[in-house]
């Protein structure tokens, strides 16, 4: 098992949830590939999705609904300060996970964090556990709590 898929476990458990990631055969570092193998709607995938804060230095996590894109100028309002591209090296210092398995949970790091709205109009969502081949179902409410995400409009 990989240390990210662990973290994301460890982080379940620790929210006192008991679930259990699945493993979905082929890669599903797309959300489409991800519903298509959970066999729910493209919107009930929780995409991470992470920006570099210009000001901060830091990364920046907005979890979207999978049909949905994130509008940088949207979300820069919403995070107070001028967003750009995250490289691949950012995402993985700042939260221990690659591109395509960015979890939205167990981190290495605190995160600054928001959600989309439209992830709470279904009973379960599904996001990634910590590795292109792994999803975990969850409550969107639970979801957002347990990852400190704030509600926000930042779609485009």
């Amino acid at each position: 098992m990989s240390k990210s898929l662990k973290r994301v476990m460890t982080a379940l458990h620790d929210a006192g949830l008991d679930i259990t990631p699945l493993e979905l055969g082929p890669e599903t570092r797309t959300a489409q590939q991800a519903a298509d193998a959970a066999g729910c709607d493209l919107d009930q995938i929780a995409k991470s999705v992470i920006f570099a804060g210009q000001s901060s230095g830091k990364a920046i996590l907005f979890v979207t609904a999978g049909g949905n894109q994130v509008d940088a100028a949207k979300a820069s309002a919403v995070a107070g300060e001028p967003l750009g591209k995250a490289d691949a090296a950012l995402i993985r210092a700042q939260t221990g996970f690659a591109i395509g398995g960015v979890a939205p949970i167990g981190h290495l790091n605190p995160i600054t964090a928001f959600f989309d709205p439209r992830l709470t109009e279904f009973a379960v969502i599904y996001a990634a556990a910590g590795t292109p081949r792994h999803i975990f179902p969850i409550a969107p409410d639970v979801l957002q709590e347990i990852s400190g995400a704030q509600p926000a409009d930042f779609k485009a």
